[in-house]
């Protein structure tokens, strides 16, 4: 015998055939729910289930004062862990959490208005947990057989997946659109024919200047690029599908408005947008702005034709001397010239030399100023000194070229403070200058006078001027201007890049002006002037007389050089000693105790400056005048030198004038 809660399908046949939830309606207790037993539910509750259990739809039926609910297969599935204690249970005690959501639709669905949301977010606690889920439904009203309003009835899909995917996408996007803005390349999308703006980035309006691009043709946006090529190119990737490759091409472009138009450089890639069918619907663009890189590669290319050109130079003008200078030894050789003609390629042997030699000083000048390794004194000076210094040293090139030298000097003594002979190098290289590109018999003024708190000092010449094109460069390294064919201005252009570093080491500024090819130029100096009294005159170059002879010792390994030096020194009246290595010059330095020794750094055994130590560790030697004798100049040759007891530290070859200066200053401290 069946049980009073036993529902056979064959007794309510609405029921059957209603799936997992079908049969558990039919086994189960309705005796706690609202909605009583089946048997006893009005026609259309049961009609209204009948299409609910047969449908693979999400769908439940709230029926009665209490709402008690009902639902599907599929509905299951959204009930997750309230299944099967939802079933026959009151609509409110099952969503408690979102009844505060759906509460007013279900009110307007009971009163005849149905309702219909589209993703509508709820935050359900379905496993335990609260999640946030998307739904979209409708709630439509379910009457009795009397007409009244008994229940609502819904049909719904969950939308959760859909909506996440949907926000991951969007998330998605705005991220590449994120990278796709901040992209440090120059990115934009066209599209058809007309090549209309879809995006762009932050680097491509920073090229072309912040202007409104999106929707617009790219003939229209950029109108200023008409005639460049630009257009047409993008008319030929989308007619033949074929992707273009630009290399640092120029771009001129407004990038203010109404302002100039500025040349860019670009790199660039012009890649066909095809659609499902293949065929071309854009064109992305993709590039960088490589205005920088070109400008230093172009830099690099000048300067690397200027130093050819200086090498070519330089080899030129080492070749110069170096024939008359062959030519006149092995005419000496030959030992039969009478003294007349002895003395003449003795001549020419020491001027080639001292030519050469100040090629190389110049060269070790610009090296020490250009990496920051020149040191200048701080003595006040009167620039009336300074421009007679100068004076002496070019009037020998003024009196060969038969030139005309002016000068007007300002009425009030003038005094800066720097270095004597740097500035005096400065003044006389702007002088020689002015010689060598005047012609022959030409007039060359020099200039003194104050300007505010600057004294000035000009050379004016009535040379071959200056063209203007060069003029902005003629202070940088190796810039020359256009010699003539028999190449007779000579030098290496490098003086004026000389000149500019050490008036700047003084604080100071030189500038040039010429009005033009064959107009002459004039160059001027600017130095802060001193308010102070003025300083003590400087010393004059020169050597004092010596009082007598002085002992002398010269190691060097180069035989050649040592016996010509102590030739020399021998010929002013001194007594030299010759040695060709480090030990045979200790030794004889015991020996005779010279007064003076010239040491060269680069000995064989025993380099100059473990020779030094030695001699001063030595008593018998220990007061002796070391001077180093070498080829090595810079500043921390110096600082070696001094640390290993040097005096005085000379680069080869030595002034001749500087040495007798110190073999002077042994006899006569007061010449000191």
């Amino acid at each position: 015998m069946k049980t009073e809660h036993a529902t056979p399908s064959e007794w309510l046949p609405f029921l059957s055939g209603g799936g997992q939830m079908g049969a558990m309606m039919r086994a189960h207790d309705w005796s706690t729910s609202p909605l009583g037993h089946p048997r006893n539910w009005p026609q259309a509750l049961r009609t209204t289930v009948g299409l609910m259990l047969n449908s693979k739809f999400p769908m439940f039926v709230a029926w009665g004062p209490d709402l008690g609910f009902l639902y599907n297969d599929t509905y299951a599935n959204i009930l997750g862990d309230k299944h099967p204690a939802a079933l026959g249970s009151r609509f409110h005690d099952i969503w408690r959490e979102i009844w505060d959501d759906i509460h007013p639709l279900i009110v307007r669905a009971l009163k005849g208005e149905a309702t219909y949301q589209d993703r509508m977010p709820l935050r359900m606690n379905r496993h335990g947990y609260d999640e946030d889920t998307w739904f979209r439904f409708s709630y439509s009203l379910v009457r009795d057989e009397d007409g009244d309003v008994a229940g609502m009835y819904c049909a719904c899909v969950e939308m959760t997946g859909e909506v996440m995917a949907e926000r991951y996408r969007e998330e998605e996007n705005q991220r590449l659109m994120t990278l796709f803005e901040q992209a440090p390349g120059i990115i934009a999308v066209l599209r058809g024919p007309d090549h209309v703006f879809e995006l762009t980035n932050r680097s491509y309006l920073q090229l072309i200047g912040q202007r409104e691009l999106i929707g617009k043709p790219a003939r229209e946006a950029i109108p200023e690029v008409a005639g460049q090529g630009f257009f047409e190119l993008l008319d030929q990737v989308y007619t033949s599908g074929e992707t273009f490759v630009g290399h640092a091409v120029p771009l001129r472009v407004q990038r203010e408005a109404d302002g100039p138009l500025e040349e860019r450089f670009i790199d660039f890639v012009y890649q066909p947008i095809r659609g499902p069918k293949g065929d071309v619907e854009g064109i992305f663009v993709e590039g960088s702005d490589v205005t920088v890189r070109k400008r230093v590669e172009d830099e690099l290319r000048a300067a690397n034709r200027q130093k050819d050109q200086f090498l070519a130079m330089l080899a030129h003008e080492l070749r110069n001397p170096l024939a008359p200078i062959t030519t006149a030894a092995q005419l000496l050789q030959r030992g039969n010239m009478d003294p007349q003609r002895m003395r003449h390629a003795s001549d020419i042997i020491a001027r080639q030399a001292e030519h050469m030699t100040s090629l190389v000083n110049d060269l070790l000048d610009v090296s020490r100023v250009t990496r920051g390794l020149a040191t200048i004194e701080k003595d006040e000076l009167d620039v009336a000194d300074i421009v007679h210094g100068a004076v002496e040293q070019v009037r020998p090139l003024l009196d060969a070229r038969r030139h005309v030298l002016r000068q007007e000097t300002a009425i009030e003594a003038l005094h800066v403070r720097g270095d004597r002979t740097r500035l005096v190098q400065v003044v006389s290289n702007i002088l020689n200058n002015a010689a060598k590109y005047t012609p022959p018999g030409g007039q060359l003024v020099l200039r003194t006078r104050r300007d505010g708190d600057e004294a000035v000092i000009s050379v004016c010449d009535n040379g071959q001027g200056i063209d203007p094109q060069v003029l902005p460069y003629i202070f940088d390294l190796f810039t020359q201007a256009e010699r003539t064919p028999d190449r007779s201005q000579g030098g290496l252009g490098i003086g004026l890049a000389l000149v500019k570093s050490l008036v700047a080491l003084h604080g100071g500024r030189v500038a040039a002006t010429s009005p033009g090819l064959n107009q002459g130029s004039e160059f001027s100096i600017r130095l802060p002037v001193l308010q102070d009294a003025p300083a003590p005159a400087a010393e004059q170059d020169g050597a004092h007389p010596a009082t007598g002879p002085v002992r002398v010792l010269v190691v060097d390994d180069n035989a050649d050089a040592a016996q010509m030096l102590a030739t020399l020194l021998e010929a002013h009246g001194h007594a030299v000693s010759v040695e060709y290595d480090g030990t045979a010059g200790y030794a004889r330095a015991l020996r005779e105790r010279p007064e003076v020794m010239l040491l060269d750094i680069g000995l064989p055994d025993l380099d100059g400056h473990e020779l030094a130590r030695r001699l001063r560790a030595t008593p018998e030697t220990a007061n002796a005048v070391l001077v180093a004798l070498t080829g090595y100049g810079q500043s921390d040759d110096r600082d070696r030198a001094r640390e290993a007891g040097f005096d005085r530290h000379l680069v080869k070859p030595a002034d001749l004038s500087e040495l007798l200066r110190i073999l002077a200053q042994v006899r006569d401290p007061a010449a000191r």
